[in-house]
């Protein structure tokens, strides 16, 4: 068992070279990361630690190649950040704060500035415009952050219904039903009865990642698995599924916050 807080990950031998030791930075999820590397003729993998009263703390051995780095570190980006939200030094992925007009939020793969208008005709609204996200409220205390996830909410009750009836007429296969929710770990699932669900955050992402995870459910209706034959269905429907899935591992911090405001 890996003791918490600690990560370790496999890296091959090379020659030996000069490391940047020292005190970096690096935005993960668009959060700035200070962390401290340490060169260690001891070490044999990387080692990530996060500990009470301290920052990131990046061990390499003196044969690590230090550009290699910034991707590992963007790789591990969902430990990084969960650790350092334990001990408080980076503001929890679970908070939530009130969006206000002029914050910028993604949706499919692009940013939208937030604009809230006033409606004095006891009608509630959000409407895309372009490259902004007109919210109009009854009053400026009405809820923003509720309004802007009904509406993510409903263009993923769209989207994603369409894409799969698309898609699955591709691989062959029929669903039961498409379900969209707000799940905490998950992208989408697939359940014996032949019922998707997806999550509703997915919005956020680009189109083609979408398609990828609607797939990846897709075929469990074929291979209830993760088998090597499940990856080939995957692969033959989605040529570019490892950047897809890459994507969202690098994103999954972000992604899978609440709405919050820009700081």
């Amino acid at each position: 068992m890996r003791p918490a807080g600690k990560l370790q990950i496999m890296v091959r031998p090379i020659r030996p070279r000069l490391t940047a030791a020292g005190k970096h930075k690096i935005t993960i999820s668009g959060q700035p990361i200070p962390y401290t590397i340490k060169p260690s003729a001891r070490a044999r993998h990387v080692r990530l630690e996060v500990r009470h009263g301290t920052d990131l703390t990046v061990v390499i051995p003196v044969s690590y190649k230090i550009r290699r780095l910034p991707d590992l570190l963007q790789a591990n980006g969902r430990w990084i950040l969960d650790k350092l939200a334990r001990y408080g030094k980076v503001q929890s992925l679970c908070a939530h704060q009130e969006l206000k007009s002029g914050d910028v939020i993604p949706y499919l793969g692009h940013d939208l500035e937030v604009v809230i208008r006033e409606n004095h005709h006891n009608v509630d609204g959000v409407k895309l415009e372009r490259d902004r996200l007109v919210v109009s409220q009854r009053s400026v205390s009405s809820t923003l952050n509720l309004a802007v996830e009904q509406w993510y909410r409903m263009q993923a009750a769209k989207l994603i219904s369409e894409r799969v009836n698309k898609l699955s007429a591709r691989l062959g296969v029929t669903c039961n039903r498409v379900i969209i929710r707000g799940q905490k770990t998950r992208w989408g699932s697939c359940s014996q009865k032949g019922n998707l669900s997806f999550n509703w955050k997915l919005m956020m992402a680009p189109e083609p990642v979408i398609d990828y995870v609607i797939i990846h459910e897709l075929a469990h209706l074929k291979e209830m698995n993760h088998s090597k034959r499940f990856w080939e269905l995957v692969a033959q429907h989605c040529h570019r599924w490892r950047a897809h899935k890459k994507w969202l591992r690098q994103h999954e911090a972000n992604l899978t916050a609440r709405l919050r405001p820009r700081k």
